[in-house]
């Protein structure tokens, strides 16, 4: 690891600035960002530590959602009674990810950047264009079991490393941050990540000198909420597939649905016309096939990770299976 110099901030609008300046990162939980300099990935010479910003609460909002701010630990949000009893597929999404350990630690706005578990990304003898822009990607013809097949381009097939953001995008959270002018912003989870496209070393929509302070969930949606995730091993592995559904169904009519996936994307996926063809239709498989088939349209498999497609399919299914005859 490389020297650097170091920081508490006193303000989320001064973190926001510092965080400005160039090889400067913010620091919270530090479960990716350290590995990362371990790994001289990320080789910032100065941090800026929000441990001690008032940004750890968990609050109802006005309209029966809640706001959740930046520094809430994974653990203590999986915890909280009002996420456990409206929106328990955010609980259950955060406490399948990594170890009981790392979620005391992790932040929800820390998860939110999680960088890609790509192992060329890890790699720094490999090229990879996310790590070094115009370098390549050795994923497309290596080893690519972990990589995406929605939402990828010819410069990068990365896949989005987090649970909790897939359960945020089927909640349809808001994203708030600030600026070093203490100016706010707020944006829609849908729009917070990015595909690669020809730019896959920038993963956010967020703008330089910006920090996140709170993520807003609005009130939960009507329905059962179910988060599965399917794994190499039972426990601290990343998703090869994971579901995160909500559907509303009376007897075998459904009347509204959600359905976001993890491990398939650059971000975590979710497709209108999915669930379009699954509002007021029945709760067979004919119904679960055709959005099953709207979800994963142009996918496209590398070679190693072509079983990622008839996978998705099945977890979809079984999911919606689940969730409308139980």
């Amino acid at each position: 690891m490389k020297a650097f110099t170091y920081q508490c901030a006193s303000s989320a609008a001064q973190a926001a600035a510092v965080s400005a300046q160039p090889n400067t990162r913010i620091i919270a939980g530090g479960t990716n960002l350290l590995d990362l300099m371990k790994l001289e990935i990320e080789t910032p010479v100065h941090l800026v530590d929000i441990n001690r910003l008032d940004l750890a609460r968990i609050e109802d909002t006005r309209d029966g959602g809640l706001r959740i701010g930046a520094m809430v630990r994974n653990s203590d949000l999986a915890a909280d009674s009002r996420v456990r009893e409206r929106y328990g597929v955010l609980s259950r999404a955060l406490l399948a990810g990594a170890s009981a350990q790392l979620r005391n630690k992790a932040t929800t706005g820390g998860n939110l950047l999680q960088r890609t578990r790509c192992s060329y990304f890890y790699d720094i003898t490999k090229p990879c264009n996310k790590r070094m822009p115009g370098s390549g990607c050795a994923a497309l013809a290596g080893l690519n079991r972990m990589n995406a097949v929605l939402g990828g381009s010819d410069q990068c097939i990365a896949a989005n490393p987090s649970d909790m953001s897939v359960a945020m995008r089927v909640l349809d959270a808001r994203v708030e941050t600030v600026d070093a002018a203490g100016k706010s912003r707020v944006i829609p989870i849908a729009d917070f990540h990015r595909l690669p496209g020809t730019t896959p070393q920038i993963d956010t929509n967020l703008r330089p000198g910006e920090l996140i302070t709170a993520v807003t969930l609005p009130p939960p949606p009507p329905g059962r909420q179910i988060y599965r995730k399917i794994r190499d091993r039972a426990s601290y592995a990343f998703a090869l597939v994971s579901v995160a559904a909500v559907v509303d169904a009376v007897g075998s009519r459904i009347r509204s649905a959600r359905i976001a996936c993890g491990g398939l994307a650059p971000k975590p996926w979710r497709v209108a016309q999915a669930e379009a063809a699954l509002t007021g239709a029945s709760a067979d498989t004919s119904s679960f096939d055709a959005a099953t088939t709207a979800f994963l349209e142009g996918a496209r498999g590398y070679g190693g990770n072509d079983f990622k497609i008839p996978l998705a399919r099945r977890s979809i299914s079984a999911v919606l299976t689940q969730i409308t005859r139980t």
